[in-house]
């Protein structure tokens, strides 16, 4: 059947199984009725993920969800994320990166209801695992491998969701996967990768950090149609010296960069948001021209202060406004 019909690794089947005969551990699939979102005629036709044209992110996600929610607002006017960007969110311990990512993931699910979100959770704790999925409901997928699993385990899942991404952008659908966190699926990746006696500092096997590129490099804004947007936390500032080599090996390999800051967070700040060090290449393909001249100048503005006082002063502005370009418009240019 898998010869027969074309199938590829990550795609969904619908069709009829029988149970199986004596011998046989599992039911064995008699017919194919759909192939994702094709019937399987149709499935010679589908192009290969491999052979698509990337571009830049032209199509800019709308983040604001609810007025009061100032975080993605904040992130929609410092580092605006497109359909098929790349982005990492450098956050370190206890910054704020879990809520962040929930609020993203609300603000996708009301706005656009036609994106496949995934929330990928790689070596989480098993409450925060519910918490999501309690928190996103029948919005999103939640795919998880807990802390308790093996790291092998952590390889397959990861394998398993960027291939079912895969499939869905080469049928056009835009999809979005958020991954928490890139440097728990980089240290599973070097736990599994056998020793070849060429070890990077902080102890990372020289290929290990190979499959973690390949999962984060397969994001990218398809020409013609269809999307696949990463978005993934990378860890800093924990003490390990093999977090912060993993984090400069992905550091400029994104297209879009959210800096939390830890110092923000003490005092109380969400989103804990460094404003300076943060934000999107390219996102002129994203802003309209009025947009970009004002963010230019509220970002010049907002650089002769610290991280902690430009938070605040753009949190303050923003509450006075039910949306952001009413903020923007308010601006005296």
């Amino acid at each position: 059947q898998i010869k027969k019909t074309g199938l590829r690794t990550g795609d969904t089947i619908i069709g009829v199984a029988r149970n199986p005969k004596e011998g046989e551990k599992y039911r064995a699939l008699v017919r194919i009725d759909k192939v994702g979102g094709l019937s399987p005629d149709d499935l010679k036709k589908r192009p290969s993920f491999d052979k698509l044209i990337p571009y830049h992110p032209t199509e800019r996600f709308n983040l604001e969800y609810d007025p009061s929610d100032l975080s993605t607002r904040v992130v929609s006017l410092v580092a605006p994320i497109g359909k098929g960007q790349r982005g990492l969110i450098v956050a370190p311990p206890k910054a704020g990166k879990t809520v962040l990512i929930q609020r993203l993931a609300k603000a996708l699910i009301k706005n656009h209801p036609e994106v496949m979100l995934i929330i990928l959770l790689i070596d989480e704790r098993p409450e925060e695992v519910t918490e999501m999925r309690r928190i996103v409901g029948s919005g999103a997928e939640v795919v998880a491998s807990t802390f308790d699993e093996p790291p092998e385990r952590h390889i397959q899942i990861s394998e398993l969701v960027i291939e079912k991404a895969k499939r869905l952008v080469e049928e056009g659908r835009d999809v979005v996967i958020l991954l928490d966190s890139m440097t728990r699926l980089a240290r599973a990746s070097n736990a599994v990768t056998p020793p070849s006696g060429r070890v990077l500092s902080g102890g990372i096997e020289a290929t290990a950090l190979q499959r973690p590129k390949k999962f984060f490099g397969a994001a990218r804004n398809i020409e013609g149609g269809g999307s696949l947007t990463i978005l993934a936390t990378a860890l800093v500032e924990t003490g390990s010296r093999m977090d912060d080599v993993i984090f400069e090996e992905f550091k400029g390999t994104g297209n879009m960069e959210l800096y939390l800051d830890r110092r923000l967070m003490e005092k109380r700040i969400f989103p804990a948001i460094n404003i300076a060090k943060s934000g999107t290449r390219k996102e002129e393909l994203l802003l309209q021209d009025w947009e970009l001249q004002r963010l230019w100048i509220l970002r010049k503005f907002l650089s002769t202060m610290d991280e902690v006082e430009a938070m605040e002063f753009l949190l303050g502005k923003l509450a006075k406004f039910k949306t952001n370009e009413e903020f923007l418009k308010s601006m005296n240019a």
